[in-house]
């Protein structure tokens, strides 16, 4: 491929990314070039301008090619600019919450080692190994085979006892994926500072219909609520994440804590959480909030593959799997974060979930939109991610610090 048609290729990719067609199927097709452009921004801006370089040196630039290659690079700088923007946006939705950060916010005692700085984790972003960091594979939580499988992640340097910890439930459109391929980078950061988090797998559609999934993490719940201490973390302290579909997994598991549907043959097992931290989440499976987008992939998508029934044949169900739809005064604190530019889950579904869900709960529920901002940000390190991880960080790490003041504070206080 010449230098033209790659400057072209790359002009394509950027657009995408820059304006993904944000409904339907297009807004489906256009989301793996658009997620993978957005976060791999600076590593593709240093290849254009490398390559524009050689190609003008070796004379094989048309002026219309360098036009291609100066607007890709303009669009790629937008794209880093707006990754930069996360931060700010994070802050601005904690900081009414915990507070502005201060020096000494980090619960954690002792400091861990230093990690590599954030510019080594970008120049090979998919090398996801931190030697602070170490992982117990493949504990069984439940007789579903590979299914029914999960990993443990704990500090490498230090031993832990009843340590927080942190759930993580994966996405895929409840069809695919495994406990290894999404919050890595989350996961690794709250390990090395002291958490004990758990990476699940689930049974997936269509050979496992809906709430095959959802009673999955409640059984992986129940496990660490029995096991946990083995590990070093606390089974009284239990916060859980995830995206995507991992996001519908871990709101819906937040909100519905005890729900005998969802536990059968467990019943009485305590499946509570502390906090939840969904990540671009599916919160109307049942298309209750009237948004078009949510009708579409309830028709489209969730009944014919993942449910095996339509909305017409059986609405209870959808209903009862709707997290929009099990909102409590008794839920527990939330912090949900969605992209802007989310080209598979409409983030009015987060607008409309986190409104509801204020006007319902007596916890706090903390909102973060970030600009310019696809589907499944945290797969791996970005400049996004990065900053993203840090900030649920901060956020759990003050909600943890305030369940311990709860607990030891004087009765009536």
């Amino acid at each position: 491929m010449g230098f033209p048609r790659r400057r072209l290729l790359t002009a394509a990719l950027t657009a995408n990314a820059v304006r993904p067609p944000m409904r339907g199927w297009p807004g489906v097709a256009a989301f793996p070039a658009g997620w993978l452009t957005g976060e791999l921004a600076p590593q593709l801006l240093t290849l254009t301008a490398a390559d524009t370089a050689l190609a003008v040196a070796r004379r094989k630039a048309s002026p219309w090619s360098l036009a291609l290659a100066g607007g890709t690079a303009a669009g790629l700088g937008l794209l880093i600019r707006e990754s930069l923007r996360v931060g700010e946006t994070l802050d601005a939705a904690l900081d009414p919450l915990l507070g502005p950060p201060a020096p000494g916010d980090s619960a954690t005692d002792p400091e861990p080692p230093p990690d590599r700085p954030a510019w080594v984790r970008l120049l090979n972003p998919f090398h996801q190994v931190d030697p602070r960091v170490r992982v117990d594979r493949d504990l069984r939580f439940s007789d579903a085979g590979g299914r029914g499988l999960l990993d443990v992640y704990r500090p490498a340097w230090r031993d832990l006892d009843r340590a927080p910890v942190l759930v993580q439930v994966h996405g895929g459109g409840w069809v695919v994926g495994r406990k290894d391929q999404q919050g890595v980078p989350l996961m690794q950061l709250m390990a090395a500072h002291g958490w004990v988090c758990v990476a699940i797998n689930y049974r997936l559609a269509p050979r496992d219909r809906f709430p095959a999934q959802i009673i999955d993490v409640k059984r992986a719940l129940a496990w660490v609520r029995e096991h946990i201490a083995d590990y070093g973390g606390d089974p009284g302290y239990v916060a859980i994440t995830g995206g995507s579909a991992g996001g519908h997994l871990s709101a819906l598991a937040a909100l519905t804590a005890g729900d005998p549907a969802f536990q059968p043959g467990f019943e009485d097992a305590d499946t509570s959480v502390a906090a939840a931290v969904p990540h671009y989440g599916v919160y109307d499976i049942a298309g209750a909030t009237g948004l078009r987008s949510a009708e579409r992939m309830r028709d489209e998508f969730f009944a014919p593959r993942v449910m095996g029934r339509t909305w017409a044949e059986a609405p209870e169900e959808f209903e009862a799997g709707s997290p929009i739809l099990r909102l409590h005064e008794d839920a527990p604190d939330f912090f949900v974060v969605h992209g802007a530019r989310d080209s598979l889950v409409d983030v009015e579904q987060a607008r409309l979930f986190v409104e509801r869900l204020r006007a319902t709960s007596r916890a706090s529920v903390a909102y973060a939109e970030l600009p310019g901002t696809q589907h499944a940000f945290d797969i791996f390190p970005s400049i996004r991610s990065i900053r993203v991880a840090a900030a649920v960080q901060r956020y759990l790490e003050w909600h943890h610090r305030r369940w311990l003041a709860a607990r030891t504070a004087p009765v009536g206080a």
